[in-house]
């Protein structure tokens, strides 16, 4: 690496470090400063809001606050609203005095109320109710004698009739301890089942008012519990390109490339429970606890022995199960920082994160600390992240209890309506220290160190820098991306030394809406290596990447990993564009030697019924560099086409909601230049489908 870039990159982490230190320190202590932007003025006013509530926790409407500086004197009131909220915006900074005065209810007062420039501070207040007052007694009235005449009624004053006392307020209104807990009258107007008003919700239906899905509160007014049970399905039937694996069971196979025909059925059972303190809508989480345990059986069929195991004598079929926990955090709001719901809160534990818009750098499930929020009415949204990985199942990619002996490092920051509204503006950085390791997979397959080259332990420390987008400007549809991998390999198997890392990502894509048709073109980039022998790696390579790109899993290149035959790595690996040499995306080590890529993508999504959509796709494809193939394989020259990718899908959603979809598609590739060079000319195909059931 040039001395100049790591200085660079070494600077550029070591104020990232100082940012995460900082906002530690800031968590540790009571006092959390408020959090605003470069050259943002800081914030003169202070707001006050909150409930009004009866004893019972009804919220109490028309109750009357006043609040009065004990310094200046001046007075601000404001009355609650049918919920008993109220709300006192662009309050200056001091201290007050608030009383809550309410008809047939006891005053309350808060002598001291201490409010800061910034601060926003949410108090829940409760009022006793007043005794109720004697009933006036019952006076019959005497019997009023005769009507007078006309002349007399006109000259006599008319005695205007006593006004009758409102009845007490308890014998009116119906008092109603929760709010969640209203009755629904019984509606059969029609005398047949359908959607219609009143429906009275059932426990196992997730469509009307259920309390496991966190439309009523468990505990109090406040908290709810959630569960979701995710039910996936999945078959692919492949032909990939795979060696014959030569034995006495069939001596008959002199060929190379053997019998690449597959079939994959994979069953995922997942179960979220999630357990949360707030409100239902608007407002960010209080607290939140969320633990989801998963359970994966899979069954694998191929034709050639040493698919499913390094050890031809366990056939050529493979049936697996396996149990990971996916997620386990903790999440606390720490603070408000304006009335506009902006806030800062705090994540620990395992926990989903995406670090860009289409997945095409880090994308896991892995346990980690995280700190996030929003600022300026959530035009900006930031993520400042710390991971440190788990081993992943081979066959099922769940996560397993073994430390991987890698982290890394994320902070990022969201830029809504940037320029134009709609468009949103992303910049990252992201930090990937993976120590030296050895590692077997589950089917006694060498991911780490790679089996080529030098078989060695190695060091990889990598930096990205990132730019990324991604709404709509006017019409027209955007999403790009474009990243700076600089770093430093201790050494890598394919050159045989240490690396200096300089290598670069690019993607866009661009789409009209045209009725129920979104028309879509898209081009990526990943580089490649020109030099294998030399100290510079070219070659791109992400962390963990799962791209929505090009076609997404409908794509065969993207869906299908294509193993590098007689080679131990992989050209590609499951869900991925890059062709990076690597035994296993996930557990293997990033590789900067690589060939890089072109993808040229046009493909149209239809919206055929507002349940049924297709998906069309067609991709060209080529290497950027083939000089990295070449070394591997010991063969030249190889060119640089990859073939034409085509598929074509269909997404079905019978109730018209996510409970229940049905995926279905098929994938072809065919080959050209560089990857006939390397296989065959056949065709190779994917047959899949999925079925996702959801409560």
């Amino acid at each position: 690496m040039r001395k100049r870039d790591a200085a660079r990159l070494s600077l550029t982490l070591l104020l990232c470090l100082a940012g995460v230190e900082s906002a530690a320190a800031a968590i540790s202590t009571s006092t959390f400063s408020p959090q605003r932007l470069p050259r943002q003025a800081p914030p003169r006013t202070a707001a006050l809001q909150g409930t009004v509530a009866e004893e019972g926790g009804r919220g109490l409407p028309g109750a009357a606050l006043r609040l009065r500086n004990l310094a200046s004197g001046e007075t601000r009131e404001v009355l609650t609203d049918a919920e008993g909220v109220f709300r006192l915006l662009e309050l200056a900074p001091g201290r007050y005095e608030l009383r809550v005065e309410k008809e047939g209810f006891e005053p309350l007062t808060r002598p001291d109320v201490p409010l800061a420039a910034g601060q926003v501070l949410v108090l829940e207040l409760s009022v006793r109710r007043l005794p109720a007052p004697p009933a006036p007694p019952v006076v019959t009235p005497a019997q009023p004698p005769s009507p007078p005449t006309l002349p007399e009624r006109r000259a006599a004053d008319v005695e205007q009739p006593a006004v009758e006392a409102l009845p007490p307020h308890e014998t009116v209104f119906i008092p109603v301890p929760s709010r969640w807990d209203l009755p629904l009258p019984d509606w059969n107007r029609y005398g047949r089942d359908g959607e219609y008003p009143y429906t009275k919700g059932r426990w196992w239906d997730p469509f009307n008012l259920n309390r496991i899905k966190g439309d009523r509160p468990i505990v109090g007014q406040r908290t709810f519990f959630n569960f979701t049970f995710t039910s996936d399905t999945f078959f692919d039937g492949r032909r990939l390109p795979v060696t014959s694996n030569v034995s006495a069971a069939r001596p008959g196979s002199e060929e190379f490339f053997g019998r690449g025909e597959q079939a994959f059925l994979n069953q995922t059972f997942r179960f979220a429970f999630d357990l949360f303190h707030g409100d239902t809508a608007y407002r960010p989480f209080d607290w939140r606890v969320r633990v989801t345990p998963a359970v994966s059986v899979n069954y694998l069929n191929t034709q050639e022995l040493g698919l499913v195991n390094i050890d031809v004598r366990r056939g050529t079929n493979r049936l697996d199960s396996h149990f990971g926990l996916q997620e386990a955090f903790f999440e606390a709001r720490l603070r408000d920082l304006s009335p506009s719901f902006d806030f800062v809160s705090v994540r620990a534990g395992t926990q989903l994160f995406s670090s860009d818009f289409r997945g095409f750098l880090f994308v896991e499930e892995q346990p980690g600390l995280r700190l996030f929020g929003n600022l300026r009415s959530n035009r900006f949204e930031y993520n400042l992240a710390y991971f440190f990985l788990l081993e992943k199942d081979t066959n099922s990619v769940l996560n397993t209890f073994d430390q991987r002996r890698q982290q890394v490092f994320v902070a990022n920051l969201y830029w809504q309506d940037f320029h134009w509204p709609g468009y949103t503006m992303q910049f990252s950085l992201h930090y990937s220290k993976d120590d030296a390791s050895f590692k077997f997979d589950k089917n006694d397959f060498l991911v780490r160190p790679a089996p080529i080259g030098a078989v060695q332990r190695h060091d990889l420390r990598v930096g990205y820098l990132g730019w990324t987008g991604n709404g709509h400007i006017g019409r027209l549809n955007i999403s790009h991306a474009f990243y700076q991998a600089l770093g430093d390999d201790e050494l890598n198997p394919l050159s045989g030394g240490r690396l200096d890392i300089n290598a670069q990502l690019a993607a866009v894509e661009l789409s009209v809406d045209k009725d129920w048709a979104r028309l879509k073109g898209s081009f990526f980039w990943a580089s490649g290596d020109s030099d294998p022998r030399d100290r510079d790696g070219r070659g791109f390579d992400a962390i963990v990447d799962f791209p929505a790109f090009a076609g997404g899993g409908f794509g065969f290149w993207n869906r299908e990993g294509i193993r590098l035959t007689s080679t131990g790595v992989a050209l590609v690996n499951p869900n991925s564009l890059l062709p990076s040499l690597r035994p296993n995306k996930e557990q293997g080590q990033a590789n900067f030697v690589n060939p890089g890529i072109f993808l040229v993508n046009g493909g149209v999504d239809l919206e055929l019924t507002p349940k049924l959509r297709g998906i069309v796709n067609v991709n060209w494809l080529r290497f950027h560099r083939t000089e990295p193939l070449e070394l591997l394989l010991f063969q030249a020259p190889i060119r640089a086409g990859i073939g034409w990718d085509y598929s074509v899908g269909l997404q079905y959603r019978p109730p018209l909601t996510e409970n229940i979809v049905v995926t279905g598609g098929a994938a072809f590739l065919t080959p050209t230049g560089g990857l006939r060079d390397i296989y065959t000319g056949r065709t190779l195909f994917s047959f899949f489908s999925n079925l996702r059931v959801q409560f």
